[in-house]
């Protein structure tokens, strides 16, 4: 596959430096800003579970395009992990229906990773398959299923097809992919954040995926459904597999929003030669080597003047063994109940508050409060 695309990346590059040599070239800065405060008033020192209090949130992009069939895009990000690359890639463009991406990217899986920027989505934090940081228990769930934004080195082919009452779209890619050591029992998310662990691949192999996703449209409506899918080995020995699917509904009637998203992702775990010493037994007092994470959220945007409100249902569940240490059991789920608002001060600026409740099978259910502001510039 790898060798397929870079003769296909060869080519189109080939094919494109005539149509580049003399055409203007545009150029596009923008960004978003989210200033967020969360307050969990059930919980004494919140910060021992979550990422509290004030975080900021902000995104740069630059865009150049040469033409209309090459561009190029950088894009930084600062949030509770400082500043990252969070893209560098080139975009070749043939057709419509045909694209390659190449270089350090946000690969296509699912509906929300589309619309991550802090000041494309109306609540303070991300659904919890999608979370990164802000959840409370955050630590012992390790996050969600894929936290967003995922961003990672490789190459991704994709294109969409119009036709008179909507399109498709499609990609497929190769990518570094996740990261943990020799010995462990589920991804460790941080070495994709820390410059200190290099961003580079950690097995020398790649992971693979791709989605597929169509939209039909009509007179104040339209309707777009995908599906999404990602595979690979997370540890140096490429011993330990994952694989991730997803699928996702967006439907809009005029201008009120309903999206729903479901992930589930199977991880292949170390159990080591002696199980019984770093695990706990399942409840037929066995081991397994493989646990599924599963993960969903369902939401509405209903606008009401300059106010747009916000109802969200999301969840984890957690089913196989856990590490010897962990305070979550064999069966564990978390659910999370949000109602929100997001009120326009200016055409750009946007005020953000939310109330979440959650429900925990291990812990003891808790409050959250979010208060922030939010930007596109």
């Amino acid at each position: 596959m790898i060798r397929a695309v870079t003769l296909l990346v060869v080519g189109l590059v080939l094919v494109i430096a005539s149509a580049t040599a003399h055409a203007d070239v545009q150029r596009t800065l923008a960004g978003s800003l989210q200033l967020d405060y969360l307050a969990v008033p059930t919980e004494s020192h919140p910060a021992a579970y979550t990422f509290d209090a004030t975080t900021v949130e902000l995104s740069l992009k630059m865009s150049v395009d040469f033409s209309k069939n090459a561009s190029a895009t950088v894009k930084a990000c600062f949030a509770c992990h400082g500043f990252e690359a969070a893209a560098a890639f080139v975009d070749l463009r043939a057709a419509d229906e045909l694209r390659v991406r190449v270089g350090r990217m946000t690969p296509s899986f699912g509906s929300f990773p589309e619309r991550y920027d802090p000041a494309n989505h109306h609540t303070s934090d991300k659904p919890l398959p999608y979370d990164m940081g802000r959840m409370l228990h955050k630590n012992e769930w390790n996050e969600g299923v894929l936290p967003a934004p995922w961003v990672d080195n490789g190459v991704e082919v994709g294109g969409t097809h119009f036709f008179e009452s909507g399109r498709v779209d499609y990609a497929v890619y190769a990518l570094s992919g996740p990261k943990a050591d020799a010995t462990a029992s589920d991804f460790d998310f941080v070495r994709s954040h820390t410059p200190g662990q290099y961003y580079v691949d950690n097995n020398s192999e790649p992971i693979v995926g791709a989605r597929l996703a169509g939209t039909l449209e009509a007179d104040d409506f339209s309707l777009t459904g995908g599906a999404s899918g990602m595979a690979g080995h997370y540890d140096p020995d490429r011993k330990l597999g994952f694989a991730i699917v997803g699928a996702d509904v967006v439907a809009k009637i005029e201008d009120i929003y309903v999206r729903a998203e479901y992930l589930l992702r199977r991880t292949e775990m170390n159990l080591g030669a002696m199980p019984a010493m770093n695990f706990k037994p399942g409840p037929d007092g066995g081991f397994d080597d493989t646990f599924s994470k599963h993960g969903f959220y369902v939401e509405s945007e209903v606008p009401v003047g300059p106010v747009d409100l916000i109802a969200r249902f999301d969840g984890l569940r957690r089913i196989g063994n856990v590490p010897i240490a962990s305070p979550l059991a064999y069966h564990a789920s978390l659910t999370r109940y949000t109602l929100g608002a997001a009120m326009r001060v200016t055409a750009s600026v946007r005020i953000k508050t939310s109330v979440e409740y959650y429900q925990f099978s291990d812990f003891a259910n808790e409050l959250a409060i979010h208060l922030g502001v939010a930007t596109p510039f």
